[in-house]
């Protein structure tokens, strides 16, 4: 369901965004509502992968005893 939304936006921001809607043939209204969208989108991509990184981060799960030292990381081989 679409909702109307009143918003309130500088004069600079109003022009660029009429000639950002201009330029990709679209009312403002569309334009502001494709990009929240897409924020929203980007948003739930970033805590799903955060969600399945969680368990599986392999440094926290492991423990500080169980990391490599200073001198093992950097030794020559």
């Amino acid at each position: 369901m679409a909702r109307n939304v009143t918003m309130r936006i500088s004069d600079e921001t109003a022009l660029w965004a009429r000639r950002k809607a201009a330029d990709e043939n679209t009312s403002v209204s569309r334009l502001v509502g494709e990009m929240l969208e897409h924020q929203v989108r980007l948003t739930d991509d970033y805590w799903r992968a955060f969600e399945h990184w969680k368990p599986n981060r392999p440094l926290a799960a492991s423990g500080a005893t169980r990391r490599m030292t200073r001198e093992q990381a950097h030794e020559r081989r």
